[in-house]
């Protein structure tokens, strides 16, 4: 067992006073499943939401699709990421679709606004609707149906719990955090397709033995060797233009993969180290995430000193108001001794 420290804090500050306060939970740990460092309890079980995405991806690789359908890294880290439907986006994940056989009227994710505020407000302006290649999930779709087709099978539910592609997505995420297949739990994820919940440490686990390549699995390191390749070598298809995720791959070339995740998750495999670490914050508040994850991933010496500046603006934000007037901060306060009430 690694050091162990009580939960993070991120604090809001307004003016010279304390405004609110964000509790947040971390882990860090080895492809042996080792806690290298924890903040918080490492049992406590979360849904990684979005973050679990390069989990999702391994079967479309190690299956064999990726390389039947002739995918490129681009098109495996739009399958990984959770993007802004910039225009690149959406040819991505077309192109994805094609080479499968299908189309964007397969996709079941729904449809939402492009995260990218110039791709949504052309939409206005074309007077478009967003469509379901427009939702930030789009490409991790694509990749499930992509796996559907592959394995035979009906490529409209691709989205049932009981699915062959589905069934061997969970299958691969319980083997990855080398938890029992029964013991996850499954729920709809916004996009409507399924999610996970798993114990931090696990989920921990899993993005270690991502990041090293050592999954145990059929085919599986090959798979996790080309989605870390693919994530770092194109992050900008993993979120898109100012994204965190984003901007700190490209801050950081070659040196890790992340990914985060709805109600203030956060992932990253660090592959050199054969490392990997989530973050949970608490009361799922996105504020928090990202500067938490800058001083996680500091406190374990995995930034550079002095820090690039684009990652530094996640690391230490500010608070504007509409005028633009920097009104307040965020700031960390280090964790104090281990608590088991988190």
């Amino acid at each position: 067992m690694g050091e162990r420290q009580g939960p993070l804090r991120v604090q809001v500050w307004r003016g010279d006073w304390l405004e609110s306060e964000h509790l947040v939970l971390a882990v860090a740990a080895d492809a042996e499943g080792r806690l290298v460092r924890t903040w918080g309890s490492p049992e406590r079980v979360a849904y990684p939401r979005s973050s679990l995405k390069p989990l999702q991806a391994v079967p479309l690789v190690a299956s064999g699709a990726a390389e039947a359908f002739g995918l490129e890294d681009a098109e495996i880290a739009v399958a990984c990421g959770s993007h802004s439907a910039e225009a690149y986006h959406l040819a991505t994940v077309r192109s994805l679709l094609v080479k499968a056989g299908l189309d964007e009227s397969f996709l079941r994710c729904g449809a939402h606004r492009p995260i990218h505020q110039p791709s949504a407000d052309a939409l206005v302006r074309a007077g478009e609707a967003p469509r379901a290649l427009h939702n930030n999930c789009s490409g991790k779709h694509a990749g499930m149906l992509a796996l559907a087709r592959h394995l035979g099978a009906p490529p409209e539910t691709y989205l049932d719990r009981d699915h062959p592609a589905q069934r061997r997505i969970r299958a691969t995420v319980a083997a990855l955090a080398q938890v029992a297949e029964e013991s996850v739990g499954v729920a709809v994820d916004g996009c409507s397709a399924p999610t996970f919940a798993l114990p931090l440490a696990a989920a921990a686990g899993a993005f270690a033995r991502l990041a090293a390549a050592r999954t145990g699995l059929p085919g599986g390191d090959a798979a996790a060797a080309r989605i870390a390749r693919a994530m770092m070598a194109h992050p900008e298809w993993v979120g898109g233009s100012g994204r965190f995720d984003t901007v700190l791959m490209q801050a950081l070339p070659g040196r890790l993969f992340c990914k985060g995740g709805a109600e203030g998750y956060f992932a990253v495999g660090v592959p050199a180290a054969g490392l990997g670490v989530v973050l949970k914050v608490l009361d799922g508040a996105s504020r928090a995430a990202n500067p938490a994850a800058m001083h996680v991933l500091g406190a374990l010496g995995l930034l550079p000193d002095p820090l690039p500046a684009a990652p530094e603006a996640f690391a230490h934000p500010v608070e504007r108001n509409v005028s633009g007037r920097v009104v307040g901060s965020i700031r960390i306060e280090a964790a104090g001794a281990e608590s088991s009430c988190w």
